[in-house]
């Protein structure tokens, strides 16, 4: 029973970081055009006590009670050409238990984790744009690289449930399909797969969006799902307690919404939240923001 818990609290670590760094893809169907771009400094928050275990939800976080995850984020993107975006995303988190001080004193821990995560860069390419009149279609492809910025840990045992990172570097790859109508109706689908290093389970990813956007407003809702395509279930075949190559999937929902303030400057709010998950914290997410285009 001893070995059950231990492996229980060792896997449950995989929660600490999968929605901040999934939260949603950092590619979108709009492309920049040649010398033009955005940066953004955005904050988000989220948080759970229950975690979504197999075959039920779990109510509290072991050792720590439940999880708070902050991220400050830097995203950019520059239009090379027409055809050719680069995006930057570059975030700084902070992960928080709620372990009582015995707890901490007795397991000799800390209630806090944090520091630069996974910086990740992206190219956009849209080699086809169809325009029908009165609406378009684009086709976007887009290669990307994820590594680990900090020198964050994964392996600290009860420590580790407040882990911010894998530290895998995963290179994605994404398809994606963005139709726009003239009045500003907009709607988009994505796949992509990710391929990653240091065992972590490789895994695909689906984004389906729908919104509107004109120069004095921008808002979208979306539902992302990630699915694994290996890795292993807490206490299934094959798991020791090392908790990045547990199998992570997730059904998640949310909205975005833009609008200017001054000039280029303009500020960005959101929400979003898990439906359904496989080893996965049981989170729902605020963020808030400031972009400046240029």
């Amino acid at each position: 029973m001893i070995k059950k818990q231990l492996l229980f609290i060792l896997a449950v670590t995989t929660f600490g970081y999968v929605n901040t760094a999934h939260s949603q893809s950092p590619i979108s169907g709009f492309m920049q055009g040649k010398g033009k771009g955005n940066v953004s400094l955005s904050f988000s928050s989220e948080k759970y006590d229950e975690v979504y275990f197999i075959p039920e939800k779990v109510q509290g976080v072991p050792v720590f009670n439940e999880t708070k995850i902050t991220s400050t984020s830097i995203y950019a993107t520059y239009g090379i050409s027409n055809q050719v975006d680069v995006v930057l995303v570059l975030p700084y988190v902070t992960a928080k238990g709620n372990a009582t001080p015995e707890v901490l004193m007795n397991l000799d821990l800390q209630n806090e984790r944090k520091g630069f995560q996974d910086a990740s860069v992206f190219i956009k390419y849209s080699p086809f744009y169809f325009d029908f009149g009165s609406s378009s279609l684009r086709l976007i492809g887009a290669l990307g690289l994820k590594t680990p910025l900090g020198n964050y840990k994964v392996e600290e045992g009860f420590q580790s449930i407040i882990a911010i990172g894998n530290r895998s570097t995963t290179v994605s790859t994404t398809g994606m399909a963005m139709y726009k109508t003239n009045s500003g109706i907009f709607a988009s689908a994505q796949l992509a797969g990710n391929y990653a290093s240091n065992n972590v389970p490789n895994s695909y990813a689906t984004e389906l969006k729908i919104g509107f956007a004109a120069k004095s407003f921008y808002g979208d809702a979306f539902i992302a799902n990630q699915k694994s395509t290996g890795g292993v279930d807490i206490f299934g075949p094959g798991f020791t307690g090392f908790f990045p190559i547990t199998k992570v999937n997730y059904t998640k929902i949310g909205l975005n919404l833009y609008t200017p303030i001054y000039k280029e400057l303009g500020v960005s709010v959101g929400a979003s939240t898990l439906v359904a998950g496989r080893n996965i914290g049981n989170s729902t997410g605020y963020y808030g923001g400031l972009v400046y285009k240029f």
